[in-house]
């Protein structure tokens, strides 16, 4: 996989820049039943440690989520996240006696629960990252090819048996198709919240330059969009932090 070894280099402690990772593909695939019931009951496991019922906040008795793979795709976006919101932090803290400081750092709940949405996000996506590296996607196209053409050469005697053999490769690379979905769907989350947050940073930017210019009604306008685009990015991410525990829970 690809490692997220980008500094912040500029003045405002970001670098927002495209970054890409692959998947990582194990060799040995276990029988159709073995990877069927034993990747869902492991997901089962690794999630249910992680979740609760109420919208997936974690309570302090709860355990932290899934670790993050170190080095991962998600990794580099969740980083890039808690980079942005200590920006939010610092800069709210450098803003002090500017007129929308108050509303700035009212803020602050938002971006704290949208990291941490993040990051339970970023948990998934190594949960999923981790039971697709038990799959070997091309093993199973040739598998599939060899029993396709045995089959169609086979005496009424013998296809009853690769009917069975072409059903459990079947399963598998439903398991497969299923996990490499939900993988995408949270790389994709992750990315956009990522660069939402520094986005938002960036506008805080603009805005303090606008209040020390006694911009104040253009950057109470401005403030009152930021604040509605962070709470979608928020509710969003809930969404897909939601959607993707049904599909794999």
């Amino acid at each position: 996989m690809s490692r997220f070894t980008d500094e912040l280099r500029d003045p405002w402690g970001l670098l927002i820049g495209a970054t890409a990772g692959g998947a990582a593909w194990a060799v040995n695939v276990p029988p159709a039943a073995a990877a069927g019931v034993g990747v869902a009951v492991w997901l089962a496991k690794s999630f249910a440690s992680a979740w609760v019922s109420t919208g997936g906040e974690r309570r302090r008795d709860e355990p932290e989520p899934p670790p993050v793979t170190k080095g991962s795709p998600e990794e580099g976006w969740l980083r890039r996240a808690e980079r942005a919101a200590r920006s939010f932090a610092d800069l709210t803290a450098s803003m002090r006696g500017q007129i929308l400081l108050d509303r700035i750092a009212a803020m602050a709940p938002q971006v704290d629960d949208t990291v941490a949405t993040l990051r339970r996000l970023a948990g998934q996506a190594s949960v999923t990252g981790a039971a697709l590296a038990r799959f070997d996607p091309r093993r199973l196209r040739q598998e599939r090819a060899r029993l396709d053409q045995a089959r169609r050469a086979a005496t009424p005697d013998v296809a009853g048996e690769l009917d069975r053999s072409i059903a459990a490769l079947n399963a598998q690379q439903e398991v497969l198709d299923r996990l490499t979905a939900a993988r995408g769907r949270v790389l994709a989350r992750l990315e956009s919240g990522a660069i939402s947050l520094e986005g938002l940073v960036a506008r805080v930017i603009e805005m303090s330059a606008m209040t020390a210019t006694s911009a104040v009604d253009g950057g109470t306008a401005a403030l009152d969009e930021l604040t509605s685009e962070l709470e979608l990015t928020r509710q969003s991410l809930r969404e897909v932090e939601e959607a993707t525990r049904g599909d794999l829970g």
